[in-house]
């Protein structure tokens, strides 16, 4: 399971949470509809003896024509696994959603959110990031590793 998700749906996008790390997220839905929000990544915990990435998904569904269907505000729990050699930080897979807003059902198949850090000259957070993410391969302890991650994002 890549993500856990219970209904949070509201009728007026709220603001996102104070803190943490914004990350874009953007979709296209079957029948030319989209999806554009943002996961605010709010701490590093292990749960189920896996790191994991904890934040808040918030967005907004519109259908084709740019009419508003409807906003999600979700928390939600992300395993941090580290890519080999392309650094890849964040692997999210909401699997499909049925939505009823007020007689209007939408149905979302599957949002795939993919991020990876580009290390390299200039690319500070690239770099810090591909790091932390090999600091997996040692197997160190996952509680040590979710508070030192814990303690950069509060820097950022």
């Amino acid at each position: 399971m890549f993500a856990t998700m219970g209904a949070g749906l509201a009728q007026a996008a709220p603001p996102p949470p104070a803190g943490g790390l914004a990350i874009p997220v953007a979709g296209v839905l079957a029948g030319g509809g989209s999806f554009v929000g943002s996961f605010n990544l709010q701490n590093f915990a292990v749960v189920d003896n896996q790191l994991v990435a904890v934040g808040t998904l918030t967005g907004t569904l519109t259908n084709a024509v740019g009419t508003v269907l409807g906003t999600i505000v979700q928390t939600i729990s992300i395993p941090v696994t580290p890519g080999q050699s392309s650094c890849q930080i964040l692997h999210l897979t909401l699997g499909p959603l049925d939505l009823n807003l007020l007689g209007l059902a939408v149905h979302l198949n599957q949002i795939v959110l993919d991020i990876t850090a580009q290390p390299g000259a200039g690319n500070l957070l690239g770099n810090l990031l591909c790091s932390v993410a090999h600091l997996l391969d040692t197997n160190g302890p996952l509680n040590a590793l979710a508070h030192l991650l814990d303690q950069i994002l509060g820097q950022l």
